[in-house]
């Protein structure tokens, strides 16, 4: 496959981003779709699928590790915690919509481990809402809105 260690870091770039780890995967996204060097469809495919993968990896953290939750390295503030705890209950699942947005998306998904909502709806939750954000940076870079 061609291009094969760009996609690669593609998918990097996007499963980092979806994690605390500061990672801009929109711009590389962008970049490389205006490159015209790659196919748009998969470029938004690997980055969907790995910023999906990097949220799948928050879920894990809530759900085996919420116990560490004050110890100093964790990755999410208590504040944040509770900011999307109360989300979590307010609105439920469907929360899960909003985990493309940052600063709150992130402990969205790790509250959504330590609630324990099952991981096959986590993951089409979260993976319409990662797919729908790649798509509209898609659709600005490419011109197709």
């Amino acid at each position: 496959m061609p291009h094969l260690a760009e996609y690669g870091a593609l998918f990097a770039a996007a499963f980092l981003s979806a994690t605390i780890l500061p990672a801009q995967s929109e711009a590389v996204l962008f970049g490389m779709l205006v490159s015209e060097r790659y196919s748009e469809w998969l470029l938004i495919a690997v980055a969907s699928a790995g910023n999906t993968a990097g949220s799948v990896m928050n879920w894990f953290l809530g759900r085996f590790l919420a116990h560490f939750e004050g110890r100093r390295w964790f990755p999410i503030k208590r504040e944040q915690m509770a900011r999307a705890e109360g989300w979590y209950h307010r609105y439920g699942r469907w929360t899960l919509l909003m985990s493309w947005v940052p600063v709150i998306g992130d402990p969205l998904t790790v509250v959504a481990g330590v609630l324990r909502e099952p991981l096959p709806v986590f993951i089409a939750l979260v993976a319409v809402a990662k797919t729908a954000r790649y798509l509209i940076v898609g659709g600005a870079s490419l011109g197709w809105m």
